[in-house]
């Protein structure tokens, strides 16, 4: 056990390939085959492809890096970093709070793949015939089952199964959710146990496992890929998906998209980044795997447009329908109506392609469940130094129980409610935050010299431009635009009773709310000092650096060389104050 004095001795991962392929598994998720094709041609097919390679290049790619690398050298999760400057340790819990949420409504999505991957087996696809009690204005998803030519003005029985049969779906929820659905919450239960076994040992356990959860899902898509393109009308479908529609780059509300189909991809502001690349050797190469997760990230979800694309322009040709968007529908829909409607018409075997393409998208979710919940279990066990297995279990029973809401006949309602406020607007405020710690407060210089001890090498000026300038900038002109612009929410063109948006607006507002709250509490914990005191306390570092003791009084020294070698080359230069921050962000002095 550890001394006092001494930091308690952090897991690691067994070689470095397991921190690669949990870093894979954790970006490349449901969100790469779902929502990115959808979101792409929501806002511009081919041309929203330009801010989001953009976004990525100035945004996406340095906070993934910057993250992976704090996380690597403090060996702290996503709250404990914040002893680089504790005033904003209530950011790392709010994030926690954001990572919880999508922890809750991403797993009802995982029930529902493994609702559907068990109806796969059944002689025949359930969903691809009606069922008497549908009604007469549903019509067969299955190939040539009757005449199409009504299509457009009757629905589908796959939408029908999943509205009506599976989600059982209220059109109002004035009067409530309902009640949960018992099939729904056995698959629910089902994916959290597969989450806890996962989890339950640590890096020992989600390494092993993070092979799998990494690379089978490559499998799969390759073969569905293969099989769309040649099916008829997939060439379409994939020249609708990359038409550029030009006239969107100048809507902010696209590049806003952009950064936010980055953040829910990467699992960036979240914790698990940071969380996994504190289980790394100090001096693992960060930079290597920064650039691969981020470029397989973008590639996948490329490969993923082109599939899904593919699949659906088959499915219009079917119908007879030259629109390819009136057979896309957005989030959920996307998954469980249209291309269970386009595999439903496959000629050969279409258990067996419904059958994989669910199993993959159960892996994939599985993959960015496991990170977000060791991420929250992590902070808790960092914090009190609890067991594993048991903060584990009590956290992911929790999260179950949570989820029970998503399972209600109005549960898609509150994912979609859950998911703006609790997801997607929170991330804004508490990334800006996050950077604006580090390289405004903590400071870009002493930041950059942390990263050069670790590595060994100069942090480049891309990276110095970008982290204390480009992307906090680029983030709060997005976020000031969305928050001036932001419109009432409502889910499938229908308005949101007030008191539901009330609530979305409680769970933003506990998120946002940490960071003024717990800064408050450190300045009111050095109560016995002046404010003035009190606040320059809170923005210095407290037992901050490299978890290893030797390291620290080693990396102690190379910072006060350093800083010692930058002034002597201001006093001989005679630079500015102002010269002196641009040589800084330069990266011009030497260490």
């Amino acid at each position: 056990m550890a001394s006092k004095n001494e930091p308690e001795k952090r897991a690691v991962w067994s070689n470095k390939w397991q921190f690669l392929m949990v870093c894979i598994a954790n970006s490349v998720g449901l969100g790469n085959i779902w929502r990115f094709p959808f979101v792409a041609y929501e806002n511009g097919g081919g041309a929203f492809l330009i801010p989001y390679v953009f976004v990525l290049i100035v945004i996406g790619r340095p906070m993934y890096y910057f993250e992976m690398a704090i996380g690597q050298f403090c060996s702290r999760s996503s709250v404990k970093m914040y002893n680089v400057c504790p005033l904003f340790r209530g950011v790392g819990v709010g994030q926690i709070v954001a990572a919880t949420c999508l922890c809750t409504y991403y797993c009802s999505l995982i029930a529902l793949t493994i609702y559907y991957l068990i109806a796969s087996f059944a002689s025949e696809l359930p969903w691809s015939r009606c069922w008497e009690s549908w009604g007469s204005d549903c019509i067969d998803s299955m190939q040539n089952s009757n005449s199409t030519s009504n299509r457009t003005s009757g629905v589908s029985s796959s939408q029908k199964y999943f509205l009506d049969y599976v989600l059982k779906e209220k059109n109002d929820i004035s009067d409530g959710i309902g009640t949960p659905d018992w099939k729904l919450v056995l698959c629910l239960f089902g994916a959290w146990t597969v989450a806890y076994l996962v989890i339950v040992k640590g890096v020992k356990s989600s390494g092993k496992a993070s092979y799998f959860l990494a690379l089978f899902p490559y499998v799969i898509i390759t073969i569905l890929l293969v099989h769309a393109c040649t099916l008829q009308g997939a060439a379409k479908g994939i020249i609708y998906f990359i038409k550029p529609q030009w006239e969107h780059l100048l809507n902010p509300m696209v590049w806003k998209e952009a950064i936010v189909q980055l953040f829910f991809s990467l699992g960036v502001s979240f914790g698990p980044i940071v969380m996994y690349a504190s289980y790394n050797p100090f001096d693992h190469n960060i930079h290597r795997d920064a650039m691969i997760v981020t470029s397989i990230d973008t590639l996948t979800s490329l490969i993923g447009g082109f599939t899904i694309f593919a699949i659906l322009g088959n499915l219009a040709h079917n119908l007879g329908i030259e629109d390819i968007g009136d057979v896309v529908k957005s989030g959920t829909g996307l998954a469980f109506i249209s291309y269970p409607d386009a595999i439903s018409k496959f000629d050969i075997l279409p258990q067996a392609f419904s059958a994989l393409f669910f199993f993959m998208l159960f892996v994939l979710g599985i993959g960015c469940l496991i990170a977000l919940q060791s991420a929250v279990v992590t902070v808790i066990c960092d914090q009190f130094h609890w067991n594993f297995w048991v903060v584990a279990l009590a956290t992911c029973a929790a999260e179950f129980l949570l989820g029970l809401i998503y399972t209600c006949p109005g549960g898609q309602w509150m994912l979609n409610l859950v998911d703006h406020f609790g997801g997607t607007l929170i991330v804004f405020p508490l990334a800006i935050a996050e950077v604006v710690a580090i390289f405004w407060v903590y400071g870009l210089e002493n930041f950059c010299w942390d990263i050069e001890y670790m590595s060994g090498k100069p942090v480049s000026f891309y990276w110095r431009i970008c982290w204390s300038v480009v992307t906090p900038v680029l983030m709060i002109v997005i976020f000031v635009y969305s928050a001036i612009s932001i419109r009432p929410l409502t889910y499938s063109k229908l308005n949101y009773p007030e008191e539901y948006i009330a609530i979305g607006w409680t769970i933003f507002a506990f998120g946002v709310l940490q960071f003024p709250i717990w800064a408050v509490y450190e300045v009111m914990c050095r109560s016995k000092t002046s404010v003035w005191t009190a606040l320059k306390e809170v923005t210095t570092p407290f037992d901050w650096g490299p978890s290893d003791l030797t390291k620290r009084v080693e990396w102690t020294q190379f910072k006060q060389d350093a800083r010692e070698r930058r002034i002597k080359q201001v006093e001989t230069s005679g630079h500015s104050y102002w010269r002196e921050k641009l040589f800084i962000l330069l990266g011009k002095y030497k260490t």
